[in-house]
């Protein structure tokens, strides 16, 4: 009986949809209700309707019906339905006849909803423009958004070392150091289920391992390599970001070699992160990404990578990186704090604007492929500054003071976590940025695929 019907709806030029007739949800994969009003039926299926609607004949005919699918458009058409009159049964010519003849069905009054008592009566003031009028409904406001976020938009940052067991970070409360062959497989899967593709890597070095040059960062066979070359044979799809800076394997801390009289060494330290830039893409690296802050490494690094055939292998550069406060808890899980003195002689004084346009049209000139901003939320207006002055993609970065700061005030009730975070990572967009490296980018990813998963 099913070929037979079939075979009419080819004659009739009907299109049959057996696939979709039979449409199923498992009951533990059910479609979230915010994802149910964009599900596309092919034009024969009505939604909830036991009935297929023929082109030709404008007759209607029974079909194979789906199990009941829980979907909201469904359950609120239903409900509008429900307030609706029964059909008369009436031609469109009777109807249209009624209507020339003034003869008008009954429809709702219109309705105007009352002041409070007490509200002085004014004139209405004389106002042509009032903006309120478009962020007067949701569906309004929705149709309005000029900046929009998805998980393709966020990086997460993930701090690995050689241990097995995952080690809680104190002043990061839901950050942890992963070890690197299970719990970063683990975090790994979880986000890229909601959408999250893009990794970033930072690795706590045991401290023998650690010297005055930073020999380890170029190692082959190091603890970042390894972790690449395990990700890319586990999920070649993902892009990895990888770091490349001295101080994880330095025993001064610093981004650079630091001489006897505590001068950080440019040159020489370029020379170090063009190994270590090498090594990385050697492994599988998608992004480098020197965060050191020398003069002239972006132009260094990529020589380096052309010479050695990394031609597709892209640089985003740490264009404006600030000497700031908001670092601590970062330096705290990679234990990388500076030994002696700070990092004001090769990061930028938070006090300056212009200067990032200096930093800017080099890292250009020298070959960079993304520009990024470090730290993020208190520096939106050097984001924009980027934006405006440069058509490469910017990258912003909320640091790990932002992160640990909004999860304390969650914990504190003092805020609402969830709303500020997401206001948060939506400003940085507004600001400009394509990309956030941001540590709540899983637990944003659910929230914007609507779920609550950890």
């Amino acid at each position: 009986m099913h070929s037979q019907q079939y075979n009419k709806s080819l004659l009739s030029g009907e299109r049959h949809h057996p696939s979709t007739s039979t449409l199923r949800f498992s009951a533990s994969r059910q479609p979230h209700p915010a994802m149910a009003s964009t599900v596309a039926f092919p034009p024969a299926i009505a939604v909830g309707a036991n009935v297929q609607h023929s082109r030709r004949t404008s007759s209607l005919r029974p079909v194979p019906r789906a199990r009941p699918v829980a979907a909201r458009a469904s359950a609120e058409r239903d409900g509008a339905a429900a307030a609706v009159q029964a059909r008369s049964g009436r031609t469109i010519e009777e109807c249209e006849a009624d209507a020339v003849a003034g003869k008008f069905p009954a429809a709702p009054p219109p309705t105007r909803p009352q002041a409070p008592s007490g509200t002085p009566e004014i004139r209405p003031l004389d106002m042509a423009k009032r903006p309120r009028r478009n962020r007067r409904s949701p569906a309004l406001r929705a149709a309005f958004q000029e900046t929009s976020i998805t998980p393709a938009n966020l990086v997460l940052p993930l701090f690995i070392h050689e241990g097995e067991e995952d080690t809680p970070i104190g002043a990061m409360p839901g950050c942890f150091r992963l070890g690197w062959r299970h719990g970063l497989l683990e975090e790994v899967y979880k986000s890229r289920d909601v959408g999250v593709n893009s990794f970033v890597l930072f690795p706590k070095v045991p401290d023998g391992l650690k010297t005055q040059t930073g020999d380890e960062a170029y190692n082959d066979n190091g603890l970042v390599p390894r972790t690449i070359r395990l990700l890319k044979d586990k999920y070649p799809d993902i892009v990895i970001y990888t770091d490349v800076a001295l101080d994880p394997y330095s025993s001064d801390g610093h981004d650079g070699i630091v001489r006897e009289d505590g001068v950080i060494m440019n040159d020489e330290t370029v020379h170090q992160l063009c190994k270590q830039a090498v090594s990385q893409a050697r492994a599988g690296a998608d992004v480098i990404s020197p965060s050191d802050m020398m003069d002239g490494r972006v132009g260094a690094i990529r020589a380096a990578l052309d010479a050695e055939g990394f031609h597709d292998v892209s640089i985003m550069s740490y264009t404006a990186k600030y000497a700031s406060s908001f670092y601590g808890p970062f330096r705290e899980a990679l234990d990388s704090n500076p030994r002696f003195g700070d990092k004001k002689t090769y990061q930028m004084n938070p006090a300056n604007y212009r200067e990032a346009l200096i930093e800017t049209a080099a890292d250009e000139a020298e070959g960079a492929d993304i520009l990024l901003v470090k730290p993020g939320l208190p520096y939106l207006d050097i984001i924009r500054l980027l934006r405006d002055n440069s058509a490469l993609p910017i990258a912003a970065y909320q640091v790990s003071g932002e992160y640990s700061m909004i999860k304390a005030g969650g914990v504190l009730k003092m805020v609402d976590e969830e709303k500020v975070m997401m206001e948060s990572l939506l400003c940085l967009r507004r600001a400009g940025a394509d990309i956030i490296l941001t540590y709540f980018a899983r637990q944003a990813a659910n929230v914007l695929c609507g779920t609550k998963r950890m």
